[in-house]
């Protein structure tokens, strides 16, 4: 170990352990699909759904965010966390993690360069719904996103052509079948309509119905 002009050692501080929400095995293929989950819906499940099965993926993590910087303050993480967790509970290809906040990344391309780096034996992929990708080049360092990691859209209703006018397709193209990143690889199945922000809605009108009731 070398030593500072005065002689002094200098002690390197490894990263500390954390502990990988699934199995992290040589060769095994691994989705990321992350968000604010505010709250986790069918949506989140089936893009999950289509990927595994069409990717043959052995996991999904869903990454629950501390906060989204493209969007509102949004509910307390602990509760989103065990939300999400709920509403997997019987799909145990899906892991929901926290990971983020352990690892105290804010965005998206930190978080996959430090899960690349500690978990080198796994394939992983990126995961998201096409209402996303059109919102893709917003993200903090896309570009850079998409040479570290290789991404699957899944189709989703209200935003099926967006693959078609998206920065990213037509920085990358569409490939037939996913291969190593840069790849982007666009995703069809039976479509959902349940969005996050579609639930958020709903929850405040009920409530606003609620207090309504409580003073007529």
């Amino acid at each position: 170990m070398k030593g500072a002009r005065d002689g002094t050692r200098v002690l390197k501080h490894k990263p500390h352990w954390i502990s990988p929400p699934g199995p992290v095995g040589e060769g095994l293929s691994i989705g990321l699909l992350g968000g604010s989950f505010d709250p986790a819906h069918d949506g989140h499940l089936y893009v999950s759904e289509i990927a595994r099965k069409l990717l043959r993926l052995d996991y999904i993590w869903w990454l629950v965010s501390p906060g989204n910087p493209l969007k509102p303050e949004p509910a307390a993480f602990a509760m989103r966390l065990a939300r999400a967790r709920i509403a997997a509970a019987h799909h145990p290809f899906i892991r929901v993690t926290g990971i983020e906040q352990c690892l105290r990344t804010r965005y998206t391309i930190d978080t996959v360069k430090a899960l690349k780096r500690r978990f080198p034996r796994c394939r992983f992929v990126w995961l998201m719904g096409s209402d996303n990708l059109e919102q893709f080049a917003r993200w903090w360092r896309w570009q850079e996103i998409a040479k570290a990691i290789p991404i699957a859209v899944v189709r989703r209703p209200g935003s099926v052509l967006a693959p078609l006018h998206a920065p990213l397709a037509r920085r990358l193209g569409v490939a037939r079948q996913l291969g190593p990143a840069p790849s982007l690889v666009i995703l069809d199945g039976r479509r959902n309509w349940e969005s996050s922000t579609a639930l958020r809605a709903q929850a405040l009108g009920a409530a606003a119905e609620a207090m309504v009731n409580l003073t007529v």
